[in-house]
């Protein structure tokens, strides 16, 4: 991997872990549903005015369909998952369930997308859960039905995750190159298909007032511009340029991004836990990277470098 690769992957972790603190300030607030469906609508338009800033031709190469497919997979349903969780879950536990995508793209990629098992690949698994069962003990929540449904959305986002790489894989980069705005802006509108009806079925949390919306702007537009707008964008180049299997390791270095980012704008307590948890999370991080790329993403290097 490259150092200009690896670089873009600890700003995406940064940036996809400071969302996590932002929903969870602003799912209890307006709603799960408008929370998602906030974060899309921002960030298609920030992609929209790349694009036209760019002045790149609109032309998606007969993937239209497929990339909002992807969308939905991606970000409409993955959103609407952790916007719920962000109700009853602290910002940190939803990243830390966040850090099982590798996980689950393992298996999805071994049982549906005919990936090779390496022992790379499941001992860097391991040592994820590992690292991210240490967190876990770093903020213990008392268990209650709520927190056990607020968990399971979080891994059926990670799922969608999982499985949306290897999506975007067969249904885009197989089928030759979409520049990586196109179909960063066609995923987030797929995304706006699914979550601003549900938005505006649901409606907000508690009313509406002019001192409310304004305390929540900055989130609002942090979440949608930089943590969404900024973040697909990067992972959409990264994920062409390096594979599924090692753009899904971002999520192990997240855990430690959002321990970081709670002490500084939470005012959480550390403990030896994030210290031993983000060991053993980078050490998954280096048997992920180390275990073979994807034979197509050396490839597809070459032709996006100039993107």
């Amino acid at each position: 991997m490259r150092a200009s690769d690896l670089f873009i992957l600890l700003v995406l972790a940064g940036l996809w872990s400071l969302g996590f603190v932002f929903t969870r300030e602003l799912a209890p607030a307006i709603g799960p549903m408008p929370t998602a469906a906030a974060r899309v609508v921002l960030a298609g338009g920030f992609l929209a005015c790349v694009i036209l800033a760019r002045r790149l031709p609109w032309r998606f190469e007969g993937k239209l369909a497929a990339a909002l497919g992807i969308g939905v997979v991606n970000s409409g349903i993955p959103f609407a998952m952790y916007s719920f969780a962000a109700q009853y879950l602290p910002a940190g536990y939803s990243v830390i369930l966040n850090a099982t995508t590798p996980l689950m793209g393992v298996i999805l990629g071994a049982a549906f997308f005919h990936e090779r098992l390496t022992v790379y690949k499941i001992a860097g698994a391991v040592c994820g859960i590992a690292g991210v069962a240490i967190l876990t003990g770093a903020g213990p929540v008392a268990v209650n039905l709520q927190v056990l449904l607020g968990c399971a959305a979080c891994l059926v986002a990670a799922a969608c995750y999982g499985l949306a790489a290897f999506l975007t894989r067969r249904w885009i980069y197989q089928r030759g190159e979409l520049d990586n705005l196109l179909l960063a802006l066609a995923s987030q509108a797929g995304a706006v298909v699914l979550l601003v009806p549900l938005a505006a079925g649901t409606g907000l949390a508690q009313p509406a007032s002019g001192l409310a919306v304004g305390s929540l702007a900055v989130p609002i537009l942090a979440l949608g511009l930089l943590c969404t707008g900024l973040a697909y964008l990067l992972y959409f180049r990264l994920l062409a340029r390096i594979g599924p299997q090692r753009v899904l390791t971002v999520t192990f270095i997240m855990p430690p991004f959002g321990v970081l980012w709670g002490a500084v704008l939470l005012d959480e307590a550390l403990s030896w836990a994030h210290l031993w948890g983000g060991l053993a999370i980078l050490l998954a991080v280096y048997l992920g990277l180390k275990a073979s790329p994807d034979p197509g993403a050396r490839d597809r290097t070459a032709d996006t470098d100039g993107k």
